[in-house]
C-alpha cells in the first residue's frame, strides 16, 4: 500500500514538509483505528483522505492568514479542523462537536498525535454565544439554510464563516434567501477548485454579517 507522501504526489498535489506529513498519517493511522467503534468517516484510504478530506483543507487554509482565532462547526472525524491545525500551527483552532463520543474520540486523538487544538463537546453556535473567532470553518454539516439559522443572531463572533460546498451550492443559496435569512449576510465564492476524480468542482462561500469588520 502506497505511504500518504507517495498519494499526494502521484495525485500531483503540493507535498507538506516531513513533520507535518508525518503528522497527518498519525492523524489518519488514529482516526481510522477510532473509526472502528465511532462513526467519524467514510474516507478510510489515503486516496480519499487526499483527494476530499486534504484537498478542502489545503484550499481553506489559503484563505486564512497567520496567527488567526478559527471554529470548526461539527467537527466529526476533524475535518476540517483538526487537519487544518496540522497544517497550520500558526493557528488557534478550536473543533466544535455537539455528538459526545465524537467528541470524546477527537480528544483521543488529539491526545495520541500531540497536536494543539481545543475540542468542545458543544454546538458551535453555544460556544459563540461566549467566545468571538476571525474565522469559521463548515464542511458537511447542512445546507446553508440551516447553517443560516444556526448562526442568526451569532454572526459577529464567528467572524468570516467559510463553507465547502458542491455543485448544488446556488440551490442551497436560493433556498436561503426564499426563507429570508441573507437579508443581513454578505455571501460570495472565495475559492473554486477541482478534486482528484471528481467529476464536478468544490466551492468555499465566504458569509458573513453585512459590513463585517474584525475588531
Amino acid at each position: 500500500m502506497s505511504s500518504l507522501k507517495e498519494t499526494i504526489e502521484a495525485l500531483e498535489l503540493p507535498v507538506p514538509e516531513d513533520g507535518i506529513c508525518n503528522k497527518l498519517s498519525a492523524y489518519c493511522d488514529a482516526l481510522w483505528k477510532a473509526n472502528e467503534t465511532v462513526n467519524l468517516t467514510r474516507h478510510t484510504t489515503y486516496e480519499k483522505f487526499v483527494s476530499r478530506d486534504l484537498v478542502d483543507t489545503i484550499q481553506v487554509s489559503r484563505l486564512i492568514p497567520a496567527g488567526r482565532a478559527v471554529l470548526d462547526m461539527g467537527s466529526g472525524g476533524g475535518v476540517p479542523g483538526m487537519v487544518l491545525a496540522i497544517l497550520r500551527p500558526d493557528l488557534e483552532v478550536t473543533l466544535s462537536e455537539s455528538v459526545g463520543k465524537k467528541a470524546v474520540a477527537l480528544e483521543a486523538i488529539a491526545k495520541e498525535i500531540s497536536l494543539d487544538a481545543e475540542i468542545c463537546n458543544s454546538r458551535a453556535e453555544k460556544l459563540l454565544e461566549d467566545f468571538s473567532y476571525d474565522f469559521t470553518t463548515v464542511r458537511a454539516v447542512g445546507p446553508l439554510y440551516k447553517i443560516c439559522t444556526w448562526l442568526d443572531g451569532v454572526w459577529s463572533s464567528a467572524g468570516k464563516v467559510l463553507a465547502i460546498k458542491g455543485p448544488n451550492w446556488k440551490n442551497e443559496k436560493n433556498e436561503a434567501a426564499e426563507k429570508g435569512l441573507l437579508k443581513k449576510i454578505d455571501i460570495e465564492v472565495v475559492a473554486e477548485y477541482s478534486s482528484p476524480g471528481a467529476d464536478w468542482n468544490s466551492l468555499i462561500l465566504q458569509l458573513s454579517a453585512k459590513g463585517y469588520r474584525k475588531r
